[in-house]
């Protein structure tokens, strides 16, 4: 039998992990000429098409409470915010460097926790969170000691603000009635709504001038949207916002793979310290308060001998 933490860890790294994947199908649209304001519409709207169909197979129905509209577009307009700001600074930075200039948000999370809801700071959540960023910062390897785009910084960090906001308000008790997928359904609808008044309802958007390009933009859909946000939720409702946030680390992990993989890109020592630095991270928020127990069974395979034995053996 699977416990509620291990559910939720499983959750929030396939949430992280396909996250990860947005700058993998977002450049290709880029370099076709499509615009920020016109991947995003797409992206937002096969998603609600998707998740619509989900509701529709497993009998549910769309019905809202009065009380719950409100708090799912407050939700739906921060996760717009974060994919916008994040999509925008794309333009200004590589889009590697601000995957991982992203991951600040597990400490914005950290913080609204300890701030507004009074959660305890741990030293567990405070180890995983520098082991993570010590991992990720060696993940980046700068160029010639360029400063980095102002614009492009101050975009990864309102983009890393609004996701960690959603990620401490989504756990509410005023949504926790709500299913997971009709949840994210209205979310992802709520966003869709700003990004129709972005594309000026149709009349400034455009297209990949190239159909096998449609495949990028439904992966886009179905992966790092439909996929990502569903596995947050359940991943925040299982084991917090917080465990959820530093899972993330698995973000920038996924860019690595893929620039490894697919693109051919160096694995240097420096980039595999970093791996095994977020490895132990994700690790630790896994195993949890239990860690004490397993090193004091770890112990116990190796007694102490007694006092006599002790002075025979030397």
């Amino acid at each position: 039998m699977i416990s509620n933490r291990l559910k939720g860890c499983i959750y929030g790294a396939t949430a992280a992990a396909t996250y990860g994947m947005n700058p993998l199908f977002t450049l290709p649209l880029y370099a076709d000429g499509m615009d920020t304001g016109s991947v995003l519409f797409f992206r937002y709207l096969l998603a609600v098409v998707i998740l619509g169909v989900m509701i529709r197979w497993r009998g549910r129905d769309f019905r809202l409470k009065r009380r719950e509209v409100l708090p799912l577009a407050a939700l739906g307009i921060l996760m717009a915010l974060s994919s916008l700001t994040l999509f925008l600074s794309y333009n200004y930075m590589a889009a590697g460097i601000a995957s991982t200039m992203l991951f600040v948000y597990p400490i914005m999370v950290a913080l609204l926790m300890a701030v507004f809801f009074r959660e305890k700071v741990t030293l567990l959540t405070v180890t995983c969170i520098a082991l993570a960023l010590l991992g990720i910062g060696m993940l980046y390897e700068g160029e010639g000691g360029e400063t980095l785009n102002a614009a492009g910084v101050a975009l990864v960090m309102a983009s890393a603000l609004a996701y960690a906001i959603y990620m401490v308000w989504v756990n509410r008790p005023s949504l926790q009635e709500i299913p997971t997928v009709k949840l994210t359904f209205y979310t992802l609808l709520s966003g869709l709504a700003i990004f129709c008044v972005q594309v000026d309802f149709g009349r400034a958007i455009t297209v990949p001038e190239h159909g096998y390009l449609w495949l990028n933009i439904a992966a886009l859909a179905i992966l790092p949207t439909a996929v990502s946000f569903v596995s947050t939720t359940k991943a925040v409702q299982y084991i917090g916002a917080t465990p959820t946030a530093i899972l993330g680390a698995l973000e920038p992990l996924t860019a690595v793979f893929f620039g490894v993989m697919l693109f051919g890109e160096p694995m240097t020592t420096r980039i595999l310290g970093g791996i095994v630095l977020i490895v132990l991270s994700v690790t630790l928020i896994i195993a949890g308060g239990r860690i004490g127990s397993y090193l004091v069974r770890f112990r116990k395979l190796f007694p102490k001998l007694p006092r006599r034995m002790r002075g025979r053996s030397r």
